[in-house]
């Protein structure tokens, strides 16, 4: 016997989870959001698919309405960790909000029981959080010509 309260849990655990392991990233690099708040907004993001879902509001446009008001809104909540510093000339925070907004997707695709695109879109984060900075800085260092130096 198949219980109905345990897909709305199993989507919103898995939301969570995945939020967190962003979070989690993000913490271990001292970034402003971490673990809270990436499974905050994961679980967020599911959480609106469930009930919108559960009203009967599964329909197609209905679902897209919904999406974009969950990432349009999200945008607000990463524009809070980006740092604009004028006399460092440079912005920081841009990553940590982007993994925000990914966040976001991810509880989208849990609560929409996208498990592939869920577990895919966490993969690929996970591994350019993880890889990107390494990547940049091996490209800026190949790319840096010796007259730069004298600069």
């Amino acid at each position: 016997m198949t219980m109905d309260w345990m897909d709305p849990v199993a989507k919103l655990v898995a939301a969570a989870l995945a939020g967190a392991l962003l979070g989690l990233n993000r913490d271990l690099h001292h970034k402003p959001a971490g673990l809270r708040t990436h499974a905050l907004v994961s679980l967020g993001s599911a959480l609106t698919i469930v009930i919108i879902t559960g009203l009967g509001g599964g329909a197609p446009d209905a679902m897209s309405r919904v999406v974009q008001g969950v990432l349009t809104g999200i945008g607000f909540v990463g524009a809070g960790v980006i740092m604009h510093h004028d006399a460092k000339h440079r912005v920081e925070g841009l990553t940590t909000a982007a993994s925000i907004w990914v966040a976001a997707g991810i509880g989208i695709a849990c609560g929409a029981a996208m498990w592939l695109a869920a577990a895919l879109g966490l993969i690929l984060t996970l591994a350019v959080l993880t890889f990107g900075g390494r990547i940049e800085r091996a490209v800026e260092r190949a790319l840096k010509r010796p007259e730069d130096d004298n600069t």
